[in-house]
């Protein structure tokens, strides 16, 4: 079994720009992504735009183009399966880690749904759309209960309950809007939170008028086939309701960071326990990269910020061979 000098686990943004930092440094490198390249960005709603504009999403030195202020999802994807392609980067697809295990001489064996390999350093960079933070309200497990969107179209005629106040949300209440379904939005803090500044206005405006209708300090209590209850300032309201999108963010796999012996804090942040500097968990020779780094404190790490975690990563490795 060939020793590898690294395996990088995920093949995201961050994951490629270790590839590439790998790969540019010589070292023998692997990145297993298990599902397609920028699988999480795929999975991103039809027509979403990036709040970085194109040269902050840029990775290894390769130039994004991009007829927008803001790259689109549809960008994104193209942009980055082309530096796949130009950086001829070792890209196994659709292809599951299940296991990284110690072995002797500083070795570790990572055991996938396909092969095995071992390395002499690992990097995890899966970053936190995975799983999503559930609400735990009876009624969530019904099918009509939506945790990821996707196309607006879906919704035509449809009465959308939208659980949350940040883009997504926004997002997701402003396009179903527009495509014909009747909205309204449940938001536990008294305002909306953080959302684009070209999107916020756009749906407060909505709000006022009335098009789009907002509880505020108000929290979904349950969900049934036809309608849900929402309790609010003034008590608990019923609506009916054909579709519920939980808009309420994601988190890392705390599970297998865990399965890893990667140690996080023992607080609700769940920070994975890293060295700011070389990126190294507790594990040794195990790294982190991207947004997998701030644990449920998920609004810490873009692509934009995280890029350089790439380079600290290979250095510290490099200085260490």
């Amino acid at each position: 079994m060939e020793t590898l000098d690294i395996l990088i686990i995920g093949g995201g943004p961050i994951g490629l720009a270790c590839g590439l930092e790998a790969k540019n440094a010589g070292l023998n490198y692997l990145v297993v992504e298990k599902g397609c390249v920028v699988n999480s960005l795929f999975n991103y709603p039809l027509n979403m735009t990036f709040f970085s504009t194109a040269d902050r999403l840029e990775i290894g030195g390769y130039p994004f183009p991009s007829i927008h202020p803001k790259p689109n999802r549809s960008e994104a994807l193209e942009y980055y399966r082309k530096v796949a392609d130009t950086g001829n980067l070792n890209l196994n697809l659709f292809e599951e880690v299940l296991a990284v295990t110690p072995e002797a001489n500083e070795l570790y064996l990572v055991s996938t749904s396909k092969a095995n390999y071992k390395a002499k350093h690992v990097i995890v960079a899966t970053g936190f759309y995975d799983i999503p933070n559930l609400l735990q309200i009876k009624g969530e497990e019904l099918p009509k209960v939506r945790h990821y969107y996707y196309d607006p179209h879906y919704y035509y005629k449809q009465k959308v309950l939208v659980v949350g106040a940040n883009n997504s949300a926004a997002d997701v209440a402003l396009e179903t809007y527009r495509k014909g379904a009747e909205v309204t939005i449940v938001v536990r803090e008294p305002e909306l939170g953080s959302i684009k500044y070209w999107t916020k206005p756009d749906l407060e405006n909505r709000i006022a008028e009335g098009a789009v209708k907002a509880y505020f300090s108000s929290r979904l209590l349950e969900i049934r086939e036809e309608e849900v209850d929402i309790e609010t300032p003034n008590g608990v309201v019923t609506i009916g309701n054909d579709f519920v999108m939980a808009m309420t963010g994601y988190q890392p796999n705390f599970t297998f960071l865990k399965k890893l012996g990667i140690e996080l804090s023992h607080d609700a942040l769940k920070h994975p326990t890293h060295n700011p500097e070389t990126m190294e968990t507790n594990m040794p020779r195990i790294y982190l990269a991207g947004v997998v780094c701030g644990g449920m404190d998920t609004r810490v790490w873009f692509i934009e910020n995280s890029r350089i975690h790439a380079e600290k990563i290979v250095q510290h490795i490099t200085g260490n061979l």
